[in-house]
C-alpha cells in the first residue's frame, strides 16, 4: 500500500493529513466504513422498494438476523397496501419503452425434464470446506521481509560485539529460536532492555534489544536472520560454517544447526567439492509459520488485544498488518491505536475476526454457507488478504441453486463485479433449477426481468420460463398479477408444443377475469405457430464459443475431397419448436497456409495453438509446423516446429507446457513424446510411450494425462487406457470394454467420456464404433452409456457448459461424411441433434475460445 492511502471495501481512501486527525484510527475507519456500507445498503433496499419485494440477503446481517428479517418481511407482505401496488405498477409503466426496445430472444442448453417443479435437493449449509491460498507461505514471509527492511513494526534489536545490529520482528525470530521464544514466554525478563517509546516512524511498538556476546559476529547473525525470513541460508559454506554455527548455538536455532551438521558431513566426505544439497525453503517456512501459530494460540509475544463483540482476541501486530490493509494503516500511520495495547472494534464479531486471524497464521480458511457472507463482509471491511480472495473463491466455486441469488445480491451490494458476473451466469445457466427454489420467489421484479430478457438465459423449453414466471407471480398475487403482461412478453409461446400449451391453458390464474385479455393474447400468439416460419427460435449465447479448425470434406457424389484452412465458431444455440435445435455458425477466418487435416489443437492462456497434421493425401505430406492464434488481436504467429512430423496424434496442456503424444509420421507410427515450452518457444523430448500409437486420444483430469485407444503397428484398434507422465512413462489402467481409434474423449466432471471412432472386428476389418463408455478414475472402471445414433469417425469434440459435443466426422463403412452435430447430456442421459456442420466435417478439430464481443454482434 502507498503511504497515506488505505483501501476500504475496494475503495481508495485518502489518508493525507491523517496526522492532524484527533480521533482514533478505529473511529476514522469506522466512519469511512459506515459511509461505504450505507451506500451498499441504500442501493440494495432501493431496488427492493422499487419492486415491492424483499431482497434475499441484507448487508452485514448475521444468519439469525437474516431469518428474523425474512419472517418480518413475510408478515409485511400479507398486509401490503394499495399504494405500494400502484407504485410498483407505475415503475413498470415507465419501463415499457425500454422493455419493447430490448426484445432480445433468450435461449437454452440444458435439456432436463420440463416439469421439475420440486425444489432441488437441499444442501447442507453447515458443511465446512477448507480453502487454502497457493503460494501463501512465500507471500507472507516476503511481506515480513519488506516490513523488516522498512523498519515497520520491528521490535527486537540483535547486536554483535563487532558493532553490527539487526532490527527484526521478535515473532519471526521466536519461531526459529528457542532463546527468543523463552524470553517471549517470560515476558522479556532478563538482561535485555525495554523501550516503550514510539520509534522514528511514530509507531508505538514496545521495543527490546539483545546483545549476543563475543561468540556471534555479523556473518553468523546475518545468516540466521536470513533463515528466519526466507527458510534459506545462502551464506552457508565451508569457510562460514563456524560463524553460522556459533550464531545458531547462541540463539538456539536447531534447524540451522542441522544444516551446519550436513554441511560438515558433506565437506568431510568430498573435501568440500561435492554437490551442495538444496534446502527446501518451503518446508522450513511451513514449520516457522506453524510455530508462529502455536505462539499465537499460547498467547506468547502477543502485543495487541482486539476488543470485539463477543470477547477479546490477543494477536501479534505484525501478523495483523501483513494480512490486513486496515490494520497496517492503523499501526503504521500515526493513529492513536499504534500506541495502545488494546484496540476496540465494536462493529465486529470476535468469532468472525478470529477466523480471519487464524487464516493469517495458516493460509487456510474454513468456510460454510452458514457463515460465508458474514466472513466475506468482514474481510472486505478490513481488506483482509488472503482471506478475502479465499472467500471469493468459495462463493464462486461452491455456488449452487440455493445460494446463487444470495451471492448475486451480496455481490451487487458490495460492488464485487467479478462475483456478480459469476452469480448471474450461474442463475442464467441453471435457471430451471434456480426457479424451483423458494428464494427465486423473492427476486425483485426488475432483476427477474433482467434474467428473462438475457440472451444467456439457458432453458430447455418455453414452458420452463412460463412456469417460473407463474410461480413468481403466485407468491404475491396481489401485486404481481398486475405485472403479468410485461412478464409474459418474455415467453415465446409460438415455440411451445400442443402438449406444453395445454399446461399453460390449465392454469388457475386465467380464472381471474382481469387476466382474460392477456390469456386471449397468449392463445393468439401460440396459434400463430402454425403459420410461423422455421426461422423462429429462442437464441442462447454461451460465454465460450465452439471453434472448428481445418479438416477435410467429401463432395456429395463422393467424387473428390478437399482440405480446409477455415475456422468456424458457434455463435449461438437456437431452440426451435419442441426438441428441434441448431447451432448458428459463423466464419472466424483462415489459418496460415497450407491447408491441414488430422492435425491437433490446444488452448493455453486464451490463445489457440495448431500443430502438425497433413496438408494433402500423399506419403510426404505430414507437417511439424506450429501456429498460435490470438483472438483478441485476431493475428497468427509462427512458432518453433515440432522435432517430429505428426498426424492423427494427441496434444494436452499440463503445468503450462504442451505435450505432443505419439501419432503417425510419413513412414511409421510414433512412440515419441515431445514437450513445448511457450516461454522459451522450444521443444524437448520426454519419456516415450511403451508402444507406437496413432489415432489415440489424450486428456488431462486432475493434473494427470489419460490416454485411450488408438491403432498399433499392426493397424489393430486397442482398448487400453493408461496414465502418461513425462518423466516416468506409462501406468496402465482398466481396459475399455470396446477397442477403438480415431474416436473422441473428453473430461466431464470427475470422469472421462469416450465416443465414436472405429474398431476392428475378428477379421481385422475396420468398422464404425457406435458404443460409448465412461471411465471413473476413482474406481478404475468403465460404464457404458447411450450409444451414438450415427457414426462419428475422426470427429471433433469439446465440452461446452457440461455437455459433450461430437462434431462431424465420417462413416468408415460408407465413406460418407457425417454432417451432423450431436450433444450428450449426462443429466438426461441421451444424445441430442444440434444441427449441421458449417463446412469441413471430418478429421477436424474443435476447441473452446472466449472470443471478443465484436465477433459475436
Amino acid at each position: 500500500m502507498q503511504e497515506n492511502q488505505a483501501v476500504i471495501e475496494g475503495e481508495n481512501v485518502s489518508l493525507s493529513g491523517k496526522s492532524d486527525f484527533m480521533g482514533s484510527g478505529d473511529e476514522w475507519f469506522m466512519f469511512e466504513r459506515i459511509k461505504i456500507e450505507q451506500r451498499a445498503v441504500e442501493k440494495t433496499y432501493k431496488d427492493s422498494e422499487e419492486s415491492g419485494v424483499t431482497v434475499s440477503i441484507p448487508v452485514r446481517w448475521t444468519p439469525r438476523e437474516r431469518r428474523e428479517e425474512e419472517e418480518r418481511s413475510s408478515e409485511k407482505s400479507k398486509n401490503e397496501t394499495v399504494a405500494e401496488s400502484q407504485a410498483t405498477e407505475e415503475m413498470f409503466q415507465i419501463d415499457h419503452g425500454k422493455l419493447r426496445e430490448e426484445q432480445v430472444e433468450s435461449a437454452e442448453d440444458d435439456e432436463a425434464e420440463h416439469s421439475s417443479e420440486e425444489e432441488p435437493d437441499h444442501f447442507d449449509e453447515d458443511e465446512v470446506k477448507m480453502y487454502s491460498k497457493e503460494g501463501y507461505l512465500v507471500d507472507f514471509f516476503h511481506t515480513l521481509t519488506e516490513f523488516r527492511d522498512s523498519l515497520l513494526l520491528t521490535n527486537l534489536t540483535l547486536s554483535t560485539d563487532d558493532g553490527m545490529t539487526f532490527h527484526v520482528h521478535s515473532l519471526v525470530l521466536g519461531a526459529v529460536s528457542s532463546v527468543i521464544r523463552e524470553r517471549l514466554i517470560r515476558g522479556k525478563a532478563g538482561n535485555e532492555t525495554v523501550d516503550g517509546r514510539p520509534d522514528e516512524n511514530g509507531v508505538g511498538v514496545s521495543k527490546w534489544s539483545l546483545p549476543l556476546g563475543p561468540d556471534v559476529d555479523h556473518v553468523g547473525l546475518e545468516a540466521v536472520v536470513e533463515f528466519a525470513y526466507t527458510g534459506l541460508v545462502t551464506l552457508l559454506r565451508e569457510n562460514t560454517l563456524y560463524q553460522i554455527k556459533a550464531a545458531a548455538q547462541t540463539l538456539g536455532i536447531q534447524r540451522v544447526l542441522d544444516l551446519c551438521t550436513k554441511e560438515e558431513e558433506k565437506s568431510a566426505k568430498t573435501g568440500g567439492k561435492g554437490k551442495e544439497e538444496r534446502v527446501s525453503a518451503a518446508d522450513q517456512l511451513r514449520v516457522s509459520l506453524q510455530s508462529m501459530k502455536q505462539l499465537w494460540m499460547d498467547r506468547v509475544g502477543c502485543d495487541v488485544t482486539l476488543e470485539a463483540v463477543g470477547g477479546p482476541l490477543h494477536v501479534h501486530r505484525v501478523v495483523l498488518a501483513v494480512g490486513s490493509d486496515y490494520f497496517r494503516s492503523m499501526f503504521t500511520l500515526r493513529m492513536r491505536e499504534s500506541n495502545q495495547p488494546c484496540v476496540t472494534l465494536p462493529f465486529l464479531l470476535a468469532s468472525e475476526l478470529e477466523i480471519l486471524i487464524g487464516c493469517s497464521y495458516s493460509g487456510v480458511l474454513p468456510l460454510s454457507w452458514k457463515c460465508a457472507f458474514e466472513i466475506t463482509s468482514t474481510a472486505l471491511q478490513l481488506q483482509y488478504q488472503p482471506a478475502l480472495s479465499l472467500c471469493q473463491n468459495f462463493l464462486e466455486q461452491e455456488i449452487n441453486p440455493h445460494s446463487c441469488l444470495d451471492v448475486a445480491s451480496f455481490a451487487e451490494a458490495y460492488e464485487m463485479a467479478q462475483l456478480l458476473e459469476v452469480a448471474d451466469d450461474y442463475v442464467l445457466l441453471q435457471f430451471q433449477k434456480v426457479a424451483c427454489t423458494s428464494k427465486f420467489k423473492d427476486l425483485p421484479a426488475n432483476q427477474l426481468l433482467r434474467y428473462l430478457n438475457s440472451s444467456s438465459l439457458c432453458v430447455p423449453s418455453e414452458l420452463v420460463v412460463f412456469k417460473a414466471v407463474v410461480a413468481w407471480i403466485q407468491a404475491k398475487p396481489k401485486i404481481r398479477l398486475k405485472l403479468a403482461k410485461e412478464l409474459m412478453k418474455t415467453i415465446q409461446f409460438t415455440l411451445m408444443t400442443f402438449k406444453e400449451f395445454r399446461e399453460v391453458q390449465s392454469l388457475n390464474m386465467w380464472s381471474d377475469h382481469s387476466q382474460a385479455e392477456l390469456f386471449e393474447a397468449i392463445k393468439k400468439d401460440f396459434c400463430s405457430n402454425d403459420f410461423a416460419p422455421l426461422s423462429q427460435y429462442r437464441i442462447y449465447l454461451p460465454k465460450e464459443s465452439l471453434v472448428l479448425i481445418g479438416g477435410d470434406q467429401t463432395s456429395e457424389d463422393l467424387s473428390n475431397r478437399s482440405i480446409s484452412r477455415e475456422l468456424w465458431f458457434g455463435n449461438s444455440l437456437r431452440n426451435h419448436t419442441g426438441i428441434r435445435k441448431a447451432m448458428e455458425w459463423r466464419k472466424l477466418g483462415d489459418m496460415p497456409e497450407p491447408t491441414r487435416f488430422r492435425h491437433e489443437v490446444s488452448v493455453h492462456k486464451g490463445q489457440l495453438y495448431v500443430f502438425g497434421g497433413k496438408k494433402y493425401y500423399g506419403s510426404n505430406d505430414t507437417m511439424n509446423s506450429v501456429y498460435r492464434y490470438d483472438p483478441v488481436l485476431n493475428t497468427w504467429e509462427s512458432l518453433a516446429d515440432m522435432q517430429h512430423k505428426r498426424s492423427t496424434f494427441s496434444v494436452v496442456v499440463l503445468d503450462g507446457k504442451i505435450l505432443a503424444i505419439g501419432g503417425h509420421s510419413d513412414l511409421h507410427f510414433e512412440n515419441s513424446v515431445e514437450q513445448y515450452c511457450p516461454t522459451a518457444n522450444s521443444w524437448r523430448f520426454t519419456w516415450p510411450l511403451d508402444l507406437p500409437l496413432s489415432g489415440h486420444v489424450a486428456k488431462v483430469l486432475r493434473g494427470q494425462i489419460y490416454v485411450s485407444g488408438g491403432l498399433n503397428n499392426d493397424y489393430k484398434c486397442v482398448s487400453s487406457m493408461f496414465l502418461y507422465h513425462p518423466e516416468t512413462g506409462s501406468t496402465y489402467l482398466a481396459n475399455m470394454a470396446q477397442s477403438r481409434a480415431n474416436h473422441c474423449m473428453e473430461t466431464l466432471g470427475e470422469c472421462l467420456y469416450v465416443a465414436g471412432g472405429i474398431t476392428t472386428d475378428e477379421n481385422m476389418t475396420a468398422v464404425n464404433q457406435l458404443a460409448c463408455e465412461m471411465y471413473n478414475p476413482a474406481a478404475d472402471s468403465w460404464t457404458a452409456f447411450t450409444s451414438l445414433p450415427v457414426p462419428h469417425v475422426g470427429a471433433g469434440s469439446a465440452v461446452l457448459e457440461g455437455k459433450f459435443y461430437v462434431l462431424g466426422g465420417y462413416s468408415h463403412e460408407s465413406y460418407s461424411d457425417i454432417k451432423m452435430v450431436h450433444r450428450y447430456d449426462p443429466s438426461a442421459q441421451r444424445w441430442e441433434n444440434m444441427g449441421r456442420m458449417p463446412g469441413p466435417n471430418n478429421d477436424i478439430r474443435a476447441s473452446l475460445l472466449c472470443l471478443p464481443q465484436h465477433f459475436r454482434l
